[in-house]
């Protein structure tokens, strides 16, 4: 299955060969994050998740910037209304902001970010939030919300120290620094660095390799996996346990018991 972009919007959805891609689409503001990208990149979720007919999600950015974060001059704007409206509606854009992470995070399907810029801010805990990081030479990350007076909000207080361990984590978010692509990859903050101009192929290649086993295993595996570090030993063998039982009613699980089964009979290899 492919399809191109639906239209030129701030999000574009394209699929290709059951991968869809979500390409970020602001590059006179480096991608940063709009009221209105976030709505749209919650529908492309929600959309993404129901569609059994796609099997991962390549996350990335057009232009020089994967994603500069937050819209500055949206903050701004919130600056000058007044205060019990900038509470609220500050309440109301932090449940989209987490609405959209949390869909991100737990969509069961393989998600790749595929950096292609600077990501800071909100663009690093996007690309944070995806299952794997892949990298362009060209590419570069940033914990900046130090230097706005904020705090990471965007899931980067869960997701960075599960990746780079708390206390690299904890010098990350205070110092709000940049960090280069080769040293993303030395300490495990990203997977993999390619040429920039592999990026896209690279990341449509390994989004391949990872969706091609049964979809029913892998989107439970990945729902257990994602609460390993908060439940015990036992408590992820019963999730298990119970997801096993699902996966020997799949299809997927049947047809392919009957295929070794058959190759087996003839004299086959599994």
């Amino acid at each position: 299955m492919t399809t191109t972009p639906e239209s030129t919007t701030p999000i574009e959805l394209s699929v290709t060969q059951s991968i869809a891609t979500l390409t970020l689409n602001r590059p006179e503001a480096r991608n940063a994050i709009s009221d209105d990208m976030r709505t749209l990149l919650i529908e492309h979720l929600e959309r993404i998740a129901a569609d059994n007919e796609i099997k991962a999600l390549i996350l990335t950015g057009t232009g020089k910037g994967f994603c500069a974060g937050g819209d500055i001059k949206g903050m701004q704007a919130r600056m000058s209304a007044p205060a019990g409206s900038v509470a609220f509606n500050g309440w109301k854009r932090q449940q989209r902001v987490h609405h959209a992470v949390s869909l991100l995070h737990n969509l069961p399907k393989p998600t790749i970010a595929a950096v292609n810029g600077a990501a800071t801010g909100l663009g690093c805990d996007m690309a944070l939030s995806c299952d794997f990081i892949i990298a362009s030479e060209q590419a570069s990350f940033a914990m900046s919300y130090i230097a706005r007076g904020l705090i990471p909000d965007g899931g980067g207080l869960y997701f960075l120290p599960r990746r780079v361990g708390l206390s690299r984590a904890k010098e990350l978010i205070f110092s709000g620094r940049t960090v280069s692509p080769s040293e993303a990859e030395r300490i495990s903050m990203i997977d993999r660095v390619v040429p920039h101009d592999d990026l896209l192929p690279a990341a449509q290649d390994w989004a391949l390799q990872l969706s091609a086993g049964s979809a029913t295993a892998l989107g439970l595996s990945k729902s257990i996996l994602n609460n390993t570090f908060e439940l015990t030993q036992g408590q992820i063998s019963a999730m298990g346990s119970q997801a096993q039982g699902i996966c020997y009613t799949s299809s997927e699980h049947q047809e392919s018991v009957a295929a070794f089964l058959a190759r087996k009979s003839k004299g086959g290899q599994r």
